[in-house]
């Protein structure tokens, strides 16, 4: 394993992860075009609601590839299939319940985060057609998670590639062409999803037809098994839990600023995500290493996988940050044509500089500990990030307005950077008592 290997995995995955936040900057970016900041608020509330619904149950496409990934390393076929089967039982009740409990989730949303009138009547639009594609995301989810984990990378970047071209090419078409505003987007973004889903299962048909014996019910629910599975999830559901406690503690004060306040914080996330999702790429480029290590009892292959994920967790800061500091202002326009919106960006704009430097060890490393399905760390390490995050958001906001919420947002990025390394011997200690076994 050596540098151009790791990048050979992780270019690909970070152009496939980069797709997930995708479906809502082009949401944004699409609606930034029209002349009303409250379309754009809409849209930045109701991908809220959604981010908050997927990324609680993302833990589906993360230790889906984590425990196929160690099913690939140890040439076991029949748990590789289990590995499937398990997270997409799980998903298949988990969107029933969002499809049964929508309006209340809905309800809940709009009340927790308390946007102005006009906003709250975009995001509850864009929301009721978005629901429906729930069951395909999250079943998309446990199909990409696999495919990652058995190596199949070029064709799980290609399932999420043509996803997102679909989502640009009928957003367009519904808002522009069709004058939809926020249905067209949101309906663009279902139909993307549906297709996405559909060529993923297509996908699975042909790759484990006739290859191997589809495990009986008795044996995908066996409660030893889903135990250790749902130890797994239930840890990162707790960190997801964390994470998102902060997004909608940013978006809820930042929306306590006003609309425009509101829509330009709205468009630095967004940006904020597809610098994240880069991240992820090489997160996942680890985790399945580390899988592979972890199920072949490889130490060597596991030290390796850390020194590569530590070099480029510092080289991929200072590209993303370089990138978008002779960028910015070009990038920022593709969200939105308003001016008080893009001024505003513009004035807080220099935090997504700084986050990089301070979020990426965290994020990186993360892949680490998925890959070995260590997932306590991850947990307590979210939850101290947390509760610094807290402090500083209820200490600085006061003093330093919209300036205070950003850096706050930098110390919590700092935090789970720091919080977990400190987890690092830990895991070595695992990966070192695994290679004394097979020896």
């Amino acid at each position: 394993m050596n540098h151009r290997a790791y990048l050979a995995l992780a270019i690909p995955l970070t152009i496939s992860t980069i797709t997930t936040p995708l479906l809502g900057a082009v949401d944004t970016a699409v609606v930034g075009q029209l002349p009303n900041p409250a379309y754009i608020g809409g849209v930045a509330v109701g991908a809220i609601i959604f981010n908050t619904m997927y990324w609680l149950f993302g833990f589906l496409r993360v230790s889906t590839s984590g425990f196929a990934a160690q099913a690939s390393g140890a040439n076991d076929e029949q748990q590789s299939v289990l590995a499937l089967a398990r997270p997409f039982f799980i998903a298949l009740l988990v969107s029933l319940g969002f499809l049964l409990l929508q309006k209340p989730i809905e309800q809940a949303a709009l009340a927790m985060i308390n946007p102005a009138a006009d906003v709250s009547k975009f995001a509850s639009e864009y929301f009721g057609i978005r629901i429906w594609g729930v069951p395909f995301t999250l079943l998309n989810y446990v199909i990409l998670g696999w495919l990652m984990g058995m190596g199949r990378i070029k064709v799980s970047v290609t399932i999420q590639i043509l996803m997102n071209v679909l989502n640009i090419i009928l957003a367009l078409l519904f808002v522009n062409g069709f004058s939809w505003g926020i249905s067209g987007v949101a309906a663009a973004t279902l139909i993307a999803e549906f297709f996405a889903f559909s060529l993923g299962i297509f996908i699975l048909w042909k790759e484990l037809l006739g290859r191997t014996k589809f495990p009986p019910l008795k044996e995908i629910i066996d409660a030893g098994s889903l135990k250790k599975m749902m130890g797994v999830n239930q840890d990162l559901f707790i960190r997801t839990l964390c994470l998102l406690t902060v997004f909608n503690l940013f978006t809820m004060k930042g929306a306590s600023f006003g609309t425009e306040m509101l829509a330009a914080n709205a468009v630095l996330f967004q940006i904020h995500y597809l610098m994240a999702y880069a991240y992820d790429g090489f997160s996942n480029a680890s985790s399945i290493l580390a899988g592979k290590a972890m199920g072949s009892k490889n130490k060597e292959l596991y030290t390796k996988t850390l020194s590569l994920s530590s070099q480029w967790a510092v080289i991929s800061s200072v590209i993303i940050a370089g990138v978008y500091y002779l960028f910015s202002e070009r990038i920022i326009s593709i969200f939105t044509n308003i001016p008080s919106v893009i001024a505003l960006a513009e004035t807080y704009d220099q935090w997504l500089i700084i986050f990089p430097f301070t979020a990426s060890f965290g994020l990186i490393l993360y892949g680490l500990f998925t890959g070995a399905t260590e997932t306590a760390p991850i947990r307590n390490s979210m939850i101290f990030a947390l509760l610094v995050y807290l402090l500083a958001l209820f200490s600085l906001v006061p003093i330093f307005g919209n300036h205070g919420l950003w850096l706050a947002f930098i110390v919590f990025s700092l935090g789970r950077s720091f919080f977990l390394a400190l987890y690092v011997p830990r895991l070595n200690r695992k990966y070192t008592e695994s290679a004394k076994i097979v020896s």
